[in-house]
């Protein structure tokens, strides 16, 4: 799969994945969900947590900053398009929350990542059935990369 992707790393945030991470994730969840097109086109950035409560708040409403933000494409269908959206993922929090969650930092990009791929597949997990289905997936995709079920270490 061709993806044509634009990465964005905001200026002093370390520990950042490459951006050949980030395709070798990004490709195995789209072809998990379904994707079946020979190419994509996406945006990742990488924002502070200022640059995340911004979004978060102006999208969701929510005053906080958050691990990941999927904006799906909105094309008509009759235009045809291989960008499937923008992807916001906050780098100090997802720092914060692997030590939390004792997982490892790598791991925890790698599912959020995932995540947020799956998102902007149209997949979510607000129903209890559609967060199983979105989890399956991710549980696989991770899986099939060599990471822990991260469900299971966050419930431990």
């Amino acid at each position: 799969m061709e993806i044509e992707l634009d990465l964005d790393i905001a200026d002093n945030l370390q520990q950042v994945p490459t951006e050949e991470q980030f395709r070798g994730w990004i490709t195995q969840a789209l072809t998990a969900g379904g994707y079946n097109k020979n190419s994509v086109e996406l945006s990742v950035m990488v924002v502070s947590e200022t640059v995340s409560q911004t979004l978060n708040d102006q999208y969701r409403g929510k005053n906080k900053p958050t691990n990941v933000l999927s904006f799906p494409a909105e094309i008509p269908e009759f235009v045809e398009s291989e960008l499937i959206g923008d992807m916001v993922i906050c780098a100090p929090l997802v720092q914060k929350e692997a030590e939390q969650q004792n997982k490892s930092l790598q791991d925890h990009w790698a599912h959020l990542t995932v995540h947020g791929c799956l998102h902007l597949l149209g997949f979510d997990h607000i129903e209890d059935e559609e967060a199983e289905q979105m989890e399956a997936i991710e549980i696989k995709v991770l899986q099939q990369l060599g990471i822990a079920n991260p469900y299971l270490l966050i419930e431990s």
